[in-house]
C-alpha cells in the first residue's frame, strides 16, 4: 500500500508522539482489564489484542485479566440453572461454579489467548488456581432492609475475595516473553475454587505486582462529574471527596473502589477507559490525550 506525503507525515507524528511514552514505559507491567463491552465485535477485539501485542513488542509486560460474566449467565440459562443474584454479584452454588469454571477457564479465557496469538502475540492462559496465583477466601455478604434489627449475614457460595497474589507465576510467565491471560477463579486454602469479581482480581494483582499502571476498560467514557464531564489527572485524595459527595456512585463505585485500593497499595496509576473506542489502550498508553479517567498516587 502506497502512501501519500500527507498520510506519511500523520504516521510519522504519532510515532514522534507516542516515542517518549515507550522509553517511559519499557520494562513497565500495565494490568489490563477486559471484558463487558470491550469482548463485543470482532474489530473490537482485534483492536484490543493488536494494542497487547504491540505494548509486548516496544518493551513493556502487559497482562490481562478478563471477566465473561454474559457469557457465563448464557450458558446457565442454556442449561435451566437460574441466577439469583445479592448485591450485584452471582449467587454461586456448586453447579453454577462448574459452569463458571467452564467459560472463564475455559471458553473465554481460551478465546482471548487464540485473539492475543492470531495478532502476532505470545499469549498464556491460567485461572486463579495455576500455580496458586489467586488465593481466596469465601466473600461475606451482609444484607440490610429498614424493617430489620440487624443486618442479614447471606451466603452467595462459592463468592471469594483475593487474600493474595503468587506474583512468581506472572513473573516467570511475563521473564520468558509471554502475555499472561488470567480467568478471575480464586483458590481457597483447602483446594476450593471460587468466582472473584474481575476488576478486584485485576486490582489486586496490580498491587502485588507494582505495576505501572492499572487500566480497566468499561462501557463509558470515564469517570464524570455532574455535568457530564470525564474527569482525569485525579489524585486518590480527591477520588475520594468525588466518594463523599456523591459524585461517583452506584455501578461506577465497585470499579473506582478498585483503582483506588491499587493505586493506594502501590500501582503507580489506575485508569478507567472506553472499551467501546478502537485502539483505547494504546490511545490511553501512548497519546497526550488519552481516552478516559486517570487517577494517580501523586498528590496534586
Amino acid at each position: 500500500m502506497s502512501l501519500n506525503r500527507d498520510s506519511a507525515m500523520n504516521i510519522a507524528n504519532v510515532l514522534t508522539e507516542a516515542l517518549p511514552y515507550i522509553q517511559r514505559f519499557t520494562g513497565k507491567t500495565i494490568v489490563v482489564k477486559f471484558g463487558g463491552n470491550a469482548m463485543e465485535g470482532e474489530a473490537l477485539q482485534n483492536s484490543f489484542a493488536r494494542d497487547i501485542v504491540l505494548m509486548k513488542l516496544v518493551g513493556m509486560n502487559p497482562v490481562v485479566v478478563h471477566g465473561g460474566g454474559p457469557q457465563i449467565g448464557s450458558l446457565l440459562e442454556k442449561l435451566n440453572i437460574k441466577s439469583e443474584f445479592v448485591n450485584g454479584m452471582r449467587v454461586t452454588d456448586s453447579a453454577t461454579m462448574d459452569v463458571v469454571e467452564m467459560v472463564l477457564g475455559g471458553t473465554v479465557n481460551k478465546q482471548i489467548v487464540s485473539l492475543i496469538n492470531r495478532n502476532g502475540g505470545q499469549a498464556i492462559g491460567l485461572t486463579g488456581k495455576d500455580g496458586q496465583l489467586i488465593r481466596a477466601t469465601k466473600l461475606t455478604v451482609t444484607h440490610k432492609t429498614p424493617e430489620m434489627l440487624a443486618p442479614e449475614i447471606v451466603d452467595i457460595g462459592h463468592v471469594g475475595e483475593v487474600s493474595g497474589i503468587n506474583t512468581a507465576v506472572i513473573d516467570m510467565l511475563i521473564n520468558s516473553d509471554f502475555i499472561p491471560v488470567i480467568a478471575p477463579i480464586g483458590v481457597g486454602e483447602d483446594g476450593s475454587s471460587y468466582n472473584i469479581n474481575a476488576d478486584l482480581v485485576a486490582g489486586k494483582i496490580a498491587e502485588y505486582l507494582n505495576a505501572e499502571k492499572l487500566m480497566l476498560l468499561t462501557n463509558v467514557s470515564g469517570l464524570q462529574d455532574k455535568q457530564g464531564n470525564v474527569l482525569t489527572g485525579l489524585s486518590t485524595a480527591q477520588v475520594d471527596d468525588l466518594i463523599a459527595d456523591g459524585t461517583i456512585y452506584g455501578g461506577m463505585l465497585p470499579k473506582i473502589a478498585c483503582a483506588l485500593d491499587a493505586v493506594k497499595g502501590g500501582c503507580t496509576s489506575a485508569h478507567i477507559i472506553d472499551g467501546r473506542v478502537d485502539h483505547a489502550v494504546l490511545l490511553e498508553i501512548f497519546t497526550d490525550a488519552g481516552v478516559g479517567t486517570l487517577i494517580t498516587n501523586k498528590a496534586k
